[in-house]
């Protein structure tokens, strides 16, 4: 083989190289996304906390969770001790431009005649994300602005029975 074909060939496994590094990193660049698509608030996780994978019968949550929200079905449950104790109750997400954030969060706070920074009413309100996102009465017809609506009667009820620090799981 002359000097030339020695240097294109060693060009040319160069740049098969490159191609397939460049290829490998445009895999990991587009599947990284896929694996990325519901990511958890600030405060969140993905994982269910304590690690147990023992989900509660009914629900797509484990059995550390005191509140469970299924945002494809638009329903959510109160769980006690790893058995539903209330639900499955409709409910209303987050707009697709402010969902609902995914993860494994804990009950931060709670109002009853929570008012937010636009001068709507939040009644019985349970914040369980970063953003001042919680459980809470409002239109079940109406997309919210990243809450989990709830029906009045719901809300109360949700407001009486969780507790600050109370496991709740988005899913």
């Amino acid at each position: 083989m002359g000097r030339h074909s020695k240097v294109s060939a060693l060009r040319s496994r160069r740049r098969l190289t490159a191609v397939t590094v460049d290829a490998v990193g445009l895999g990991s660049m587009l599947i990284a996304p896929v694996a990325q698509a519901a990511p958890a608030a600030a405060g969140g996780s993905t994982q269910p906390a304590g690690g147990t994978t023992s989900l509660v019968e009914g629900t797509p949550c484990t059995v550390t969770a005191k509140a469970c929200v299924d945002l494809a079905s638009r329903q959510a449950w109160l769980i006690t001790d790893g058995k539903v104790d209330g639900g499955p109750v409709p409910m209303m997400p987050g707009a697709p431009d402010q969902p609902t954030p995914v993860g494994t969060f804990h009950v931060q706070w709670k109002d009853p005649h929570h008012v937010n920074t636009e001068n709507q009413p939040m009644p019985w309100s349970v914040f369980f994300a970063d953003g001042g996102v919680a459980f809470h009465e409002g239109s079940l017809q109406r997309y919210s602005a990243g809450c989990v609506h709830l029906t009045d009667a719901d809300a109360q009820r949700y407001y009486r029975t969780l507790q600050v620090g109370d496991e709740v799981q988005v899913h």
